[in-house]
C-alpha cells in the first residue's frame, strides 16, 4: 500500500509539472508573436462594405499547388537570422483592401499599398510568375539582403509572404516614391540643399552595405528608380532582388550574365570577367551625375542630355571651366555642385580600383576632406576622343562654347576654384 501510495504520489506530480511546462510554452510562444501576424481578419474593412462577407477572391501571382507543401530548405535556414514577419497570402489581401491600390509595377510584378492592424503603411512588393525559378532566386536574395540590414538609408522590410499562392514582400511605405520622378520633371522640383542631402544619405546607405555589414553587400543596381524617398525626403536604398552577399575576404566576385541597368552598370558589369563591390561605386557616380545635370540642364526633357554629361564634365574640367557648367546654380550652391561633379568623375573610374570606397565618398560630398583631380575616367585612352565603352557614350561637340550652351544655358566668368588634393582612403 505504500509503494502504490508513493506512486501515485510521483505520478500526480510528474502530470502536474508537464502541465506546467506545456502552459508557460505556450505563453512564450504567445509573447513572441508580434501583434500584426495574427490570424487575419476583415477588421480593416468597412463592415458595411460588402467585401467584408465575401470570400478573397484576388490571387497573385498563380503558383501550382503543392499537397503538403512545405518552404524549401534554404529558406528554412534564412529564417534562422532574418528579423522580418512572415505573413500569409490572407493576411496580404486583407492588409491591401483585396489588393485595391496600386503603387507600381514591373517586369517584377506589382506594388500594392497596404495598412497593418497597427495603423502602419506599407508597401507590398507581389511577385509574378513566382513559381519560376528565377523569381525565386530574386526573392531569395532580397530577403536575405535586406533581410540582415538596418540602416536609416536602407528601405525596412517588415516581412514577406512564401506560400504556394504568393511570393511577396511586406517593405515600409515611402510617401514621396522614388528620385527619379524628380529627376525626370514628373514631381516638383527638390529644394537644391535637399537634393544634396539626398545624394549624402544615399551614399551613407551604400556605404554600409560594403563596409558596415557582417557580410558586405553588393546591390548591382543602384539608380535613381532605387531611391526611394519618405515624407520628409529623405533617401533610402530600396530593391535588393539582384544583391549578393560575399565575405568581406573576397575581393572579385564571379559574374555569371549581365547585372544592372544601362546607363547606370559598370564598364565591367558587361564583360565575362570577375567584378568587385566598387560596381556601386560607378552606379552611384552616374546618380551623381543626374542629379547636378537636372539642374544644369534646363530643358529635363532633352533625351540626348545625360549620356554625354560625364564626357562635357571632364572636359570642361581639362580646360579649367568647370564652374561655367554650374553658372545656372545660385552662387552659394556653385561650389557644392562642382564638387558633386569632380566625385563623380572619380566614381566613374574605368578601372575598379581607381574608384574611391563609398566611406571616402560620403567625406568628400560633405566636404570633410579635400577632393583630388581625377584621372582621364573613360576607357579610350585618347583623351581627345569620346568613350563609347564607359556605358555612357554618345558624340559630343569638342567646342567649348558650345557645350556651356547645351549644358548650363550660360556662362560664367569666374575661374575654376583650386581644389585640395588628398590620398584616397581604402580604395
Amino acid at each position: 500500500m505504500a509503494a502504490s501510495l508513493i506512486s501515485g504520489v510521483v505520478v500526480t506530480a510528474a502530470i502536474v509539472v508537464v502541465v506546467y511546462f506545456l502552459i508557460d510554452c505556450l505563453k512564450k510562444v504567445g509573447t513572441a508573436i508580434p501583434s500584426y501576424t495574427g490570424k487575419a481578419t476583415n477588421e480593416l474593412l468597412d463592415p458595411k462594405d460588402s467585401r467584408s462577407s465575401r470570400l478573397i477572391s484576388f490571387v497573385a501571382p498563380a503558383i501550382s499547388p503543392r499537397l503538403n507543401w512545405e518552404k524549401p530548405d534554404e529558406f528554412s535556414t534564412l529564417e534562422r537570422f532574418l528579423k522580418p514577419t512572415w505573413f500569409s497570402s490572407e493576411q496580404l489581401a486583407v492588409y491591401t483592401r483585396d489588393y485595391a491600390t496600386m503603387l507600381g509595377s514591373g517586369s517584377y510584378g506589382v506594388v500594392l499599398k497596404g495598412q497593418l492592424p497597427d495603423g502602419t503603411l506599407v508597401a507590398v512588393k507581389v511577385l509574378k510568375n513566382a513559381d519560376d525559378k528565377r523569381m525565386e532566386e530574386l526573392f531569395m536574395a532580397e530577403v536575405s539582403a535586406i533581410g540582415r540590414t538596418h540602416h536609416i538609408n536602407l528601405v525596412k522590410l517588415y516581412g514577406y509572404c512564401f506560400d504556394p499562392t504568393m511570393r511577396a514582400l511586406v517593405y515600409e511605405y515611402m510617401e514621396n516614391g522614388s528620385l527619379d520622378g524628380f529627376l525626370s520633371g514628373e514631381k516638383a522640383a527638390i529644394d537644391w540643399r535637399k537634393m544634396h542631402e539626398i545624394a549624402v544619405g544615399t551614399a551613407k546607405g551604400i556605404a554600409y552595405l560594403h563596409e558596415e555589414c557582417e557580410q558586405r553587400i553588393v546591390h548591382y543596381d543602384i539608380k535613381p528608380g532605387n531611391i526611394l524617398l519618405d515624407r520628409n525626403l529623405s533617401p533610402k536604398v530600396a530593391d535588393f532582388g539582384l544583391a549578393k552577399l560575399y565575405s568581406r575576404e573576397i575581393s572579385r566576385i564571379p559574374m555569371s550574365g549581365f547585372r544592372g541597368t544601362h546607363g547606370y552598370a559598370a564598364p565591367e558589369m558587361s564583360k565575362p570577367y570577375s567584378v568587385t563591390y566598387k560596381c556601386d561605386v560607378y552606379s552611384f557616380g552616374m546618380v551623381l551625375f543626374d542629379i547636378v545635370g537636372r539642374r544644369i540642364n534646363h530643358n529635363v526633357n532633352l533625351s540626348e542630355s545625360m549620356p554625354g554629361l560625364p564626357q562635357c564634365t571632364w572636359h570642361m574640367l581639362q580646360n579649367g571651366k568647370l564652374l561655367e557648367m554650374v553658372c545656372g546654380f545660385p552662387e552659394s550652391e556653385r561650389e557644392t555642385a562642382v564638387r558633386m561633379l569632380m566625385v563623380a568623375l572619380l566614381c566613374i573610374q574605368h578601372k575598379p580600383e581607381a574608384r574611391p570606397a563609398m566611406s571616402t565618398v560620403v567625406k568628400m560630398l560633405e566636404g570633410d576632406v579635400g577632393i583630388p583631380t581625377p584621372e582621364y575616367p573613360f576607357e579610350n585612352p585618347d583623351p581627345d576622343k569620346p568613350s563609347q565603352g564607359s556605358g555612357n557614350g554618345s558624340e559630343w561637340d569638342s567646342d567649348s562654347s558650345a557645350l556651356r550652351t547645351r549644358y548650363s544655358g550660360g556662362c560664367c566668368s569666374e575661374p575654376v576654384k583650386p581644389t585640395a588634393e588628398i590620398k584616397l582612403a581604402s580604395s
